[in-house]
């Protein structure tokens, strides 16, 4: 197995603490956003035979495994990342993998460079992401009941939000919820601004279920996310706890830790909380204009002390130990490829000693014994 070398991300959203206070090391005084791990092409994990992305595009089937080769390519079908929020991110969703392969070939055919602002879709493949959290955590995650919404923004006593209370009010729900959010991300830019200038002292004097979007509207002043994000679930995890956020499903992480993975793709179209275009058309057909439980996922035990976070998703599968004192070794040789990732304790992977942090990439098939006192969590597949 390979011990990976991993790059942080240091997008402004960041925490300045969290991944350094996991690492053990002193702070930069710099936002550390993500840590990345795998063989994206952005930033590929480094190994001691080159970076993860060489290492098998050499030899796919070698280190990946004829199973998933055969499934999914001769690539690592997912990213895994420590995620370290100390600002929401932007308000979002991602396409299913039909809308992103017509998505990508539409701008391919027009021509709209990779690098371009405006581009939507990096690639032809869908965002289907899991996010564990590591410390308190706070989301959101799916349309919440709108009536319920219609009672948060009625709260408020804003003049220029009744209109949507009260789109809030009429049925099909899902008719609602596209007449609303469609309202607010099409309204006059510096009117808005007003509102949600607004919007947001109240929702500082309230406090309670408002003191989320308070919090939200002092990272982005005047955004129409801050509105857009009321129509949402708001979610605290536990550590241990996570959430699955499929196709369609706008969400937003807040604040803190977590592990987070997610399939190989860059795909987000922006709703909001964010200075980066959106593209309002895309967005609408997109989104999917449910009211939903947020979901939250508890890990169900499986056999030999896993902890599995089951997900409808077989680019990736995630899962944890949770390895006692002067517990016994266990074997976690699989024939698709693994990463796995300490975040406790201090735990043995074959022959690497792994602190809070560090991760290896196994090979399929090879042989991968841990052991040790602390927290692991395991990346793989479903091939």
């Amino acid at each position: 197995m390979d011990r990976l070398d991993n790059t942080v991300r240091p997008y402004a959203w960041g925490s300045t603490t969290a991944i350094a206070q996991l690492l053990g090391v002193e702070p930069t005084g710099e936002p550390q956003a993500e840590m990345w791990m795998g063989a994206h092409p952005g930033a590929p994990s480094r190994t001691g035979r080159g970076t993860l992305a060489e290492v098998i595009d050499a030899d796919p089937e070698r280190e990946l495994g004829a199973a998933s080769v055969a499934k999914f390519g001769p690539r690592l079908p997912f990213l895994l990342k420590l995620l370290a929020a100390g600002a929401p991110l932007s308000l979002q969703v991602h396409p299913d993998l039909d809308q992103a392969k017509a998505g990508y070939a539409d701008e391919e055919r027009r021509g709209v460079p990779a690098d371009a602002a405006h581009r939507t879709y990096k690639d032809a493949n869908h965002k289907p992401e899991l996010v564990c959290a590591l410390t308190d955590f706070d989301g959101l995650c799916g349309f919440r009941d709108p009536l319920r919404a219609a009672e948060l923004l009625d709260a408020l006593g804003v003049d220029s939000l009744k209109p949507y209370v009260d789109l809030l009010h009429a049925q099909p729900e899902e008719a609602a919820l596209r007449e609303v959010l469609t309202a607010i991300l099409t309204a006059d830019r510096d009117e808005m601004a007003r509102t949600v200038t607004e919007a947001a002292a109240a929702c500082d004097r309230l406090g309670g279920d408002h003191a989320p979007y308070a919090a939200i509207a002092h990272h982005y002043p005047g955004d129409p996310g801050v509105i857009a994000a009321m129509l949402l679930n708001h979610v605290r995890l536990q550590p241990g706890e996570a959430l699955y956020l499929g196709a369609g499903v706008p969400h937003a992480y807040l604040n803190g830790l977590g592990v987070e993975i997610m399939a190989n793709s860059d795909n987000v179209l922006r709703c909001g909380l964010t200075p980066k275009h959106v593209d309002v058309p895309e967005l609408l057909r997109i989104v999917r204009f449910e009211p939903r439980d947020p979901g939250v996922l508890r890990p169900e035990a499986a056999p030999d002390g896993e902890e599995l976070y089951d997900t409808p998703t077989d680019e990736f599968r995630l899962s944890r130990y949770v390895l006692p004192t002067g517990g016994a070794t266990h074997d976690l040789t699989l024939a698709t490829p693994q990463i796995l990732l300490c975040t406790a304790g201090s735990v043995r992977a074959g022959e690497h000693e792994l602190s809070p942090g560090t991760s290896v990439f196994v090979p399929a098939g090879e042989k991968a014994e841990v052991s040790g006192t602390g927290t692991l969590f395991r990346a793989t597949v479903v091939a």
